[in-house]
């Protein structure tokens, strides 16, 4: 998703949105514990969620059908995107009223360069803070140039998470395929932005960039255990297009979700989908239902 593309959310009514311990018996305790093998094992209770950029027509028609439709698909997480940042603070108290009446949250959202300016930070910080937000997400680099240009954003972002941390907030980037290029030969721009970057800053991983640029998911997950806090599960076709559902595509789903809950530190997990052959809300709806079915919830 491009931070830079736009969307109207247009105005918000109240009156429009409101939704509607026994004692263990002594033998038991000598008993030897069963083993348990991994296939068998339950998944982790992680919640489901949806990037809005999946719905951004839908979006600018009508935000709060929007949320109560996602809502009501059984979505648990929303990730609000650039726009956002346009929000007045009063409007941002009535979308996350109309969130509370939904029983859905918001964990991060997509920001442009601008929320980790020292002129742009205070707004995104009140935003953020109204909706409920843990991080704000870098949506795309303000193009560093070369080496030094990605290790100075580096400090930029670091710098970034020392302001946040004292008004409970913190900050991440989310990869592109762009990312995943060398520079000098040798290194990975994300490997460059990980290594510049503290622990605690949140390294989102959106799965179809980095399985179309070629890169192994599971092994940047291994590679970075405890700073892929939510992941954008956006397919990637065979054919060569991000338009394909949910589990349609290339991308090795179980061995990914695996190695995010035992190794990367998830939180939340995240749908993402550029577009179909479906309408906004059915192709979201679609990918719900097959997230679902993978990890054994239908």
């Amino acid at each position: 998703m491009n931070a830079n593309e736009s969307n109207s959310s247009g105005s918000l009514s109240r009156r429009n949105f409101l939704a509607v311990s026994a004692a263990i018996p002594a033998a038991l305790l000598t008993q030897a514990p069963i083993a348990v093998k991994a296939e068998d094992a339950a998944p982790k209770k992680i919640p489901l969620g949806l990037e809005l950029y999946s719905v951004r027509d839908e979006m600018a028609r009508d935000l709060p059908k929007t949320l109560k439709t996602v809502a009501g698909d059984g979505y648990e997480v929303v990730e609000f995107y650039a726009p956002y940042y346009g929000w007045s603070l009063p409007y941002a108290k009535e979308v996350r009223a109309l969130m509370d009446d939904l029983n859905i949250r918001c964990y991060s959202t997509h920001n442009s360069f601008t929320s980790f300016t020292p002129d742009g930070m205070g707004k995104a910080i009140e935003l953020n803070q109204i909706l409920g937000t843990r991080t704000l997400v870098l949506a795309s680099a303000p193009n560093p140039k070369g080496l030094d240009g990605w290790k100075h954003l580096g400090e930029q972002l670091t710098d970034a998470v020392e302001k946040l941390k004292p008004h409970g907030l913190s900050a991440g980037f989310h990869n592109h395929d762009a990312e995943w290029a060398l520079l000098d030969g040798d290194k990975r721009i994300m490997d460059v932005l990980a290594a510049s970057t503290p622990k605690e800053f949140v390294l989102q991983l959106d799965v179809g960039t980095c399985v179309k640029a070629g890169q192994d998911p599971v092994a940047w997950i291994n590679a970075n255990p405890g700073r892929i806090h939510s992941l954008h599960l956006k397919d990637w076709s065979p054919s060569g297009s991000y338009e394909v559902l949910f589990g349609e595509g290339t991308c090795p789903w179980k061995e990914i979700m695996a190695a995010a809950e035992a190794v990367g530190g998830v939180e939340y997990y995240l749908v993402e989908q550029e577009g179909s052959r479906y309408s906004e809300f059915e192709t979201v709806q679609r990918c719900l239902a097959s997230l679902k079915k993978m990890r054994g919830m239908s």
